[in-house]
Protein backbone atom coordinates (compact mmCIF):
# COMPACT_ATOMS: atom_id res chain seq x y z
CA UNK A 1 0.00 0.00 0.00
CA UNK A 2 1.32 3.41 -0.92
CA UNK A 3 0.54 6.32 1.42
CA UNK A 4 0.95 9.95 0.51
CA UNK A 5 0.99 12.89 2.88
CA UNK A 6 -1.77 15.38 2.13
CA UNK A 7 -0.76 19.02 1.73
CA UNK A 8 -3.35 21.77 1.91
CA UNK A 9 -1.27 24.65 0.48
CA UNK A 10 -2.06 27.09 3.28
CA UNK A 11 -5.74 26.18 3.57
CA UNK A 12 -7.13 25.02 6.91
CA UNK A 13 -8.48 21.47 7.21
CA UNK A 14 -10.91 20.25 9.86
CA UNK A 15 -8.73 18.25 12.27
CA UNK A 16 -11.58 17.02 14.47
CA UNK A 17 -14.96 17.70 16.00
CA UNK A 18 -16.98 16.88 19.08
CA UNK A 19 -20.06 17.97 20.99
CA UNK A 20 -20.41 21.67 20.21
CA UNK A 21 -16.95 22.27 18.71
CA UNK A 22 -14.66 21.85 15.72
CA UNK A 23 -10.86 21.76 15.57
CA UNK A 24 -9.92 23.74 12.47
CA UNK A 25 -6.27 24.12 11.54
CA UNK A 26 -5.32 22.99 15.05
CA UNK A 27 -7.51 25.55 16.83
CA UNK A 28 -10.59 24.55 18.82
CA UNK A 29 -13.63 26.62 17.84
CA UNK A 30 -17.02 26.41 19.55
CA UNK A 31 -20.31 26.63 17.65
CA UNK A 32 -21.14 26.91 13.96
CA UNK A 33 -18.31 27.98 11.63
CA UNK A 34 -17.56 28.60 7.99
CA UNK A 35 -14.29 27.96 6.23
CA UNK A 36 -13.52 29.79 3.00
CA UNK A 37 -10.26 30.50 1.18
CA UNK A 38 -10.31 33.89 2.93
CA UNK A 39 -10.34 32.25 6.38
CA UNK A 40 -12.40 30.80 9.22
CA UNK A 41 -15.21 32.65 10.95
CA UNK A 42 -18.17 32.02 13.20
CA UNK A 43 -21.23 31.36 11.06
CA UNK A 44 -24.75 32.49 11.83
CA UNK A 45 -26.71 29.55 10.41
CA UNK A 46 -28.39 30.17 7.09
CA UNK A 47 -26.63 33.50 6.49
CA UNK A 48 -25.52 33.12 2.89
CA UNK A 49 -23.68 36.48 2.63
CA UNK A 50 -20.15 35.19 3.43
CA UNK A 51 -20.30 32.67 0.59
CA UNK A 52 -21.70 35.08 -1.98
CA UNK A 53 -19.22 37.84 -1.18
CA UNK A 54 -16.12 35.65 -1.26
CA UNK A 55 -16.46 34.48 -4.89
CA UNK A 56 -13.59 32.01 -4.48
CA UNK A 57 -15.50 28.72 -4.25
CA UNK A 58 -17.25 26.44 -6.70
CA UNK A 59 -19.01 24.28 -4.14
CA UNK A 60 -20.25 24.79 -0.58
CA UNK A 61 -20.61 21.81 1.72
CA UNK A 62 -23.11 22.37 4.52
CA UNK A 63 -22.94 20.25 7.64
CA UNK A 64 -26.39 20.19 9.21
CA UNK A 65 -25.40 18.72 12.60
CA UNK A 66 -25.61 15.10 13.70
CA UNK A 67 -28.12 14.20 10.97
CA UNK A 68 -28.60 15.26 7.38
CA UNK A 69 -31.38 17.85 7.08
CA UNK A 70 -32.92 19.85 4.26
CA UNK A 71 -31.50 23.32 3.70
CA UNK A 72 -33.84 26.29 3.90
CA UNK A 73 -35.05 26.94 0.32
CA UNK A 74 -34.03 30.62 0.36
CA UNK A 75 -30.49 29.72 1.46
CA UNK A 76 -30.07 27.08 -1.27
CA UNK A 77 -31.63 29.29 -3.96
CA UNK A 78 -29.34 32.26 -3.30
CA UNK A 79 -26.18 30.14 -3.20
CA UNK A 80 -27.09 28.33 -6.42
CA UNK A 81 -28.08 31.60 -8.13
CA UNK A 82 -24.50 32.79 -7.54
CA UNK A 83 -23.21 29.78 -9.50
CA UNK A 84 -22.06 27.86 -6.42
CA UNK A 85 -23.03 24.23 -5.99
CA UNK A 86 -24.37 23.41 -2.53
CA UNK A 87 -24.56 20.03 -0.84
CA UNK A 88 -26.10 19.24 2.54
CA UNK A 89 -24.92 16.35 4.69
CA UNK A 90 -24.38 15.52 8.34
CA UNK A 91 -21.51 17.57 9.82
CA UNK A 92 -19.07 14.63 10.27
CA UNK A 93 -19.44 13.67 6.60
CA UNK A 94 -19.22 17.32 5.50
CA UNK A 95 -15.93 17.73 7.38
CA UNK A 96 -14.41 14.60 5.82
CA UNK A 97 -15.60 15.50 2.32
CA UNK A 98 -14.27 19.04 2.72
CA UNK A 99 -10.83 17.73 3.70
CA UNK A 100 -10.71 15.36 0.71
CA UNK A 101 -11.72 18.08 -1.78
CA UNK A 102 -9.33 20.56 -0.15
CA UNK A 103 -6.51 18.04 -0.48
CA UNK A 104 -7.33 17.72 -4.19
CA UNK A 105 -6.93 21.48 -4.59
CA UNK A 106 -10.62 22.08 -5.26
CA UNK A 107 -12.28 25.47 -4.66
CA UNK A 108 -14.48 24.38 -1.78
CA UNK A 109 -16.09 26.05 1.23
CA UNK A 110 -17.59 24.57 4.37
CA UNK A 111 -20.38 25.73 6.65
CA UNK A 112 -21.00 23.46 9.63
CA UNK A 113 -23.37 23.22 12.54
CA UNK A 114 -21.95 21.40 15.58
CA UNK A 115 -23.01 17.86 16.47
Amino acid sequence: MRLNEVTYNGALPVDGYGPGFFRIGGVKRDGAHSILPSGVSAWEPWDQAPFLADGAIDVLLVGTGAETAHLPPEFRTKIEAAGIGVEAMASPQACRTYNVLLGEGRRVGLAVLPV
